[in-house]
């Protein structure tokens, strides 16, 4: 009799943590899926002439591009390329210049979402950088690399305008962070 009240309480306890589990699981990817809806209203409000307008009201960055892959949608990049926004969308880096502008624009994304199939970029494809006032500038992939994250010169020795998309390396590392960046370098075609 004990047994079998140790037993049913046990699978109580079992069913109950696993609805916990499943309910917490299905939260997150509600709260990611909403984040997208909040980040593209924010990006056409921004569009439509809108300064630094956030995605919800306690958010510290707002859509500062759109980045479009081969093969892939529109990914809405964020001011600032900390963890925080890195969650949600690619980040612009700080310092570097603005998208669609004359220098080397820096865009960091995070492997196992956004940036999961960076390695698929292959010399000679287009991606194509929207800035904030709907001005559209494409790119050709040059070059791609797998450095180390002190690697500075992979920002600061580039001809002309050039687009620069950085992520965690290896892309299939069940581990988070690492030394190693995988790096895209592409070239501003002529207006």
């Amino acid at each position: 009799m004990i047994a079998q009240r140790l037993l049913s309480g046990l699978s109580a306890l079992l069913l109950v943590t696993g609805v916990v589990q499943g309910v917490r699981g299905g939260w997150i990817h509600a709260k990611a899926g909403l984040a997208q809806v909040l980040l593209h209203r924010s990006w056409e409000r921004t569009q439509a002439g809108g300064a630094e307008v956030k995605p919800w009201p306690w958010a510290d960055t707002w859509p500062v591009a759109r980045l479009t892959l081969p093969g892939r949608g529109g990914h809405i990049v964020l001011a600032g390329a900390t963890g925080r926004n890195l969650a949600f969308a690619p980040g612009h880096l700080d310092g570097s210049s603005e998208p669609g502008g004359g220098g080397t624009c820096v865009i960091a994304g995070h492997r196992d979402t956004h940036f999961s199939d960076l390695d698929h970029l292959a010399r000679g494809q287009r991606v194509v950088l929207e800035d904030s006032r709907g001005r559209r500038r494409g790119y050709r992939v040059v070059r791609t690399a797998v450095v180390e994250e002190v690697d500075t010169w992979v920002i600061t020795e580039n001809d002309g305008p050039t687009l620069v998309l950085v992520t965690c390396w290896p892309l299939d590392s069940p581990l988070p962070g690492g030394t190693r960046r995988y790096v895209v370098w592409a070239r501003a075609e002529e207006p």
